[in-house]
């Protein structure tokens, strides 16, 4: 039996001209990307389909545009009888997955996506911060040398993606040379990221209390499918205010993904669907057990093959 897991993209999936094929030929998607402009009064479709790439790759407009863009795909597939048992996201894309699972209406998890990239944008202004992925190296390096690190300043975890490949986040100059250590230690590549901040580092705290405030004063219900946090690695519940601390601390704590994937698969999980602008999270997939069915939606070819393949 088929068992369906929607994995929602994250912040760096987005470029000019997502979701616009999908604009030109199904209704749905333009009612949502019409309602988009109308909750923000920003005009999200000329970021999405035109850019430019330096507006576009503004966390504060981001956010906004993949959760747009991952939920109008979400809406094709769901008017074509496909639909997810399961959900889980990279960082942003927990907030795609909730606002799919009924958590959140798409115009509060909108809104509330929209403060968090003003949020994490201006505590990026706060300090020099950097990111860095690490590739082909373990995990347990990788924290040893964070670890020793630690006593110059912050320098942590962010991202544990699959194996092999793990991110880093902090204060800039320690970023760099941790990449420097690693590269050293036997890794193959220590990538520094093009982001404007330490997310997912305990300097993002901050950012997680004024969160807080918004989510409290936000409409939040139980998820109607199994939707996994990257924080815990647990499922949320009809507990609102557990809810609000799993957002809350998301944002300052490393993204478990490669721990929700093997979660949902010891849950029954057999079909993975990427959904939005991006085939990153299914390579991660694969990584990680490579004998599941893997898709990814991003436009109207990879929908037909979906459709095609699971219809």
């Amino acid at each position: 039996m088929r068992k369906i897991g929607f994995l929602f993209a994250g912040q760096g999936a987005q470029y000019a001209g997502m979701g616009k094929d999908l604009y030109d030929n199904f209704e749905c998607v333009r009612r949502i990307f019409e309602k988009a402009d109308n909750i923000l009064n920003i005009d999200i479709k000329k970021l999405c389909f035109e850019g430019p790439d330096e507006e576009l790759s503004k966390t504060e407009n981001t956010q906004p545009a993949i959760l747009t863009t991952s939920t109008a795909i979400a809406s094709i597939l769901n008017e074509n009888n496909i639909k997810a048992d399961y959900a889980a996201g990279l960082s942003l894309g927990e907030y795609s997955a909730l606002v799919y699972g009924n958590a959140f209406t798409f115009e509060d998890g909108l809104k509330i996506i929209y403060e968090r990239g003003k949020l994490m944008q201006n505590a990026a202004l706060d300090y020099e911060g950097g990111m860095a992925a690490i590739i082909g190296i373990s995990r347990d390096i990788v924290e040893s040398c964070c670890n020793e690190l630690k006593i110059h300043g912050t320098i942590e975890v962010a991202n544990y993606n699959c194996p092999g490949q793990t991110v880093i986040t902090g204060e800039k100059a320690l970023v760099q040379r941790a990449a420097e250590i690693l590269k050293e230690k036997g890794a193959l590549k220590a990538v520094l990221l093009n982001v404007s901040g330490p997310f997912h580092s305990s300097l993002m705290k901050n950012a997680g209390l004024k969160l807080e405030e918004i989510l409290k004063n936000s409409k939040i219900q139980s998820p109607s499918i199994n939707i996994l946090s990257n924080y815990d690695n647990e499922y949320y519940d009809d507990d609102i205010e557990k809810t609000i601390v799993k957002l809350k601390y998301q944002i300052s704590s490393p993204v478990r993904f490669e721990e929700n994937i093997i979660k949902l698969i010891n849950d029954g999980v057999n079909t993975f669907i990427e959904i939005g602008p991006s085939k990153t999270l299914s390579s991660f997939v694969k990584k990680i057990d490579k004998t599941k069915s893997i898709y990814n939606v991003e436009n109207i070819k990879t929908f037909e093959k979906v459709l095609k393949e699971l219809s």
